[in-house]
């Protein structure tokens, strides 16, 4: 999907049409989508909404209705499942499809991809870029090209040529880190990393990621389209109104933070095998540590993880900006038999009901007593 939640704000308020939009978290939050209007400026994804504010004074920025962005995904998601059921969601708004089974009865994968991209453009009214390729390396990259509101084939042929005219910070699984290693020795784009000895690339970066982007140097990926994929994370930050430099506090934020996470995998069914939590300091900075735990999906568990995590982190003069708490490695719960109030262990018991009254009473209806303001205990 193009600017996704810019264009679903567009698509419910249609005076934004053509004008830079900006979807993000006030003033110390940062961008979450911007439409290639902005872009022109400069704004770009996880940019704070203060800078994007100063380099486009023009912007238009409007708080996010995630309820509103999942409705939207949802009417796409119908639509991309009735062209196949070979479907590999990745995200709200991003999804890999075999469409080999579908040639039959639609035609051939490029009448395919302009059959979806002109539904979703009818039926739900928002714009969709599709790329085309023979591996989800390949085609995944092609989609980003084929922005904005675009199609792009990238034949088996022509794979290698595609592939060796990018930078190295295009390819899927390369992050700043990375990028920032491989251009310290020289290594700019594609070609050139495809043409690096293994050994030495391994020396760089380590024996697995150096084989994985060897082998995707040379449009080599044979990953197939996993239909039902299960959700790999659950979390939720928080972006300060003012910098915080009280630990307790923090500690209370992550508390509650983990609360959520676990009351959100109970929900859906899963438990976590590992917790993560990312910090960000005032000159934004930003860090995360990580520990496996045996899996557990109970609010008070993940937050003593995230909390004993937080326990080795030094707070700056600065302060932190944003702290968030992720369940990673999810894994289904239906193994543990706990899902049954009268079967659980008590901490769960008590977690179990703590659902059953947020769902019946509301979020405010209960609370751990740790988390009560001074004034209220």
């Amino acid at each position: 999907m193009d600017s996704f939640f810019a264009s679903v704000e567009i698509l419910d308020n249609p005076a934004l049409a053509g004008r830079p939009v900006i979807v993000g978290g006030g003033e110390r939050g940062v961008v979450t989508s911007a439409t290639y209007q902005a872009r022109a400026y400069g704004v770009h994804a996880a940019m704070p909404t203060s800078r994007a504010r100063r380099i486009c004074p023009a912007a238009i920025i409007v708080p996010g209705r995630h309820h509103r962005y999942r409705e939207v995904s949802h009417e796409v998601m119908e639509i991309v499942h009735s062209i196949t059921d070979r479907v590999e969601v990745l995200s709200i708004d991003e999804a890999f499809l075999d469409v080999a089974g579908a040639q039959r009865r639609l035609g051939s994968p490029v009448e395919i991809a302009a059959l979806l991209r002109e539904r979703v453009r009818d039926e739900v009214g928002v714009p969709a870029s599709v790329g085309i390729a023979s591996t989800k390396h390949v085609a995944k990259l092609a989609t980003t090209y084929a922005k904005p509101d675009g199609m792009l084939l990238v034949s088996e042929d022509q794979t290698i040529p595609f592939l060796h005219h990018l930078n190295v910070g295009a390819m899927w699984g390369v992050g700043e880190t990375t990028r920032a290693a491989l251009e310290s020795k020289g290594v700019r784009t594609v070609e050139q990393l495809a043409h690096t000895p293994p050994e030495t690339l391994a020396r760089w970066l380590g024996p697995a990621l150096a084989h994985r982007l060897h082998e995707l140097s040379w449009g080599r990926d044979d990953r197939e389209v996993s239909p039902g994929r299960v959700e790999k994370s659950i979390g939720t930050e928080t972006t300060f109104r003012a910098d915080v430099r009280e630990r307790r506090e923090l500690e209370r934020v992550l508390l509650s933070q983990a609360h959520e996470c676990a009351a959100r995998l109970r929900k859906e069914g899963f438990e976590a095998t590992r917790v993560t939590i990312k910090v960000r300091f005032s000159d934004f900075r930003t860090i995360t540590r990580s520990r496996t735990i045996v899996p557990s999906q109970i609010g008070a568990e993940l937050g003593d993880v995230a909390r004993s995590l937080f326990g080795a982190v030094t707070i700056p003069a600065g302060g932190v900006r944003l702290i968030g708490v992720r369940a990673e490695g999810l894994v289904s719960a239906d193994a543990t038999g706990f899902q049954d109030l009268l079967l659980a262990p008590p901490r769960h018991q008590a977690e179990l009901a703590m659902d059953e009254i947020t769902q019946r009473f509301g979020h405010t209806a209960i609370t751990p007593a740790s988390l009560l303001e001074p004034r209220e205990e």
